[in-house]
């Protein structure tokens, strides 16, 4: 849709109810049980944000979802950078962004949304690690109502980012983050070492401050999260 000569309207929502193809970050699969879960889109026209800023968007979003859920669960969701929605150390959801750049400037973004609502049961390679809200609450949860939260929080977020409270939304962004200012095991280069998620540039890139003090820094796909 976004594709054709007729310009799709700015906040635009299509949700999959069976979505057989699901895609994460770099040709990852993203699986889900049909009728179980949210599997949407959200269509945006950020034009007045460089791309250079374009990460911006990750941490509005991330932070929607984890506002959104934290009125259903018991405890307040975390954000697995760079995107994950971690609920007590396996993962909940996840968000894959597309964006379309035109000169200067974002000319639109898709944002895709991957939530585990009444999933009860997983493959068995991912069943150690995933988590859903049906498992956490033990029952049901209207999946609509949960889209709508999240949908009302990105577009607060989004007018935020409209108004240049980029600084703002970065703190947020890095209070809330899986692991933020705790000591932890990692392995990047095949090699492990312990650090802590010190900050987050402006352009994505995580920051961790090993034990000797020194500052690595990580693009998406360059380290993983061992502990």
């Amino acid at each position: 849709m976004a594709s054709n000569f007729e310009p799709l309207t700015e906040g635009t929502v299509i949700m999959a109810d069976n979505q057989f193809a699901g895609r994460g970050q770099q040709e990852n699969v993203w699986h889900a049980e049909p009728g179980k879960n949210l599997t949407f889109s959200i269509y945006l026209c950020p034009r007045f944000l460089s791309p250079v800023n374009q990460f911006s968007l990750n941490m509005i979003v991330s932070l929607a979802i984890c506002n959104a859920l934290a009125s259903f669960l018991p405890e307040r969701p975390q954000i697995k950078w760079p995107n994950d929605i971690y609920y007590n150390h396996k993962k909940l959801g996840g968000i894959l962004i597309e964006n379309s750049i035109s000169g200067n400037q974002l000319k639109s973004s898709i944002i895709g949304i991957g939530l585990n609502v009444n999933q009860q049961i997983f493959d068995t390679h991912i069943q150690s690690k995933a988590i859903s809200m049906n498992q956490i609450l033990h029952h049901d949860v209207d999946r609509l109502k949960v889209l709508a939260q999240i949908c009302r929080g990105i577009e607060q977020y989004y007018l935020n980012l409209k108004a240049n409270k980029i600084q703002v939304i970065k703190e947020n962004y890095i209070k809330n983050l899986f692991k933020y200012q705790t000591e932890a095991l990692f392995k990047a280069q095949g090699q492990e070492f312990r650090g802590t998620i010190s900050n987050v540039d402006d352009n994505g890139l995580l920051n961790i401050t090993c034990l000797n003090r020194q500052i690595k820094k990580f693009n998406f796909k360059e380290i993983e999260f061992l502990d």
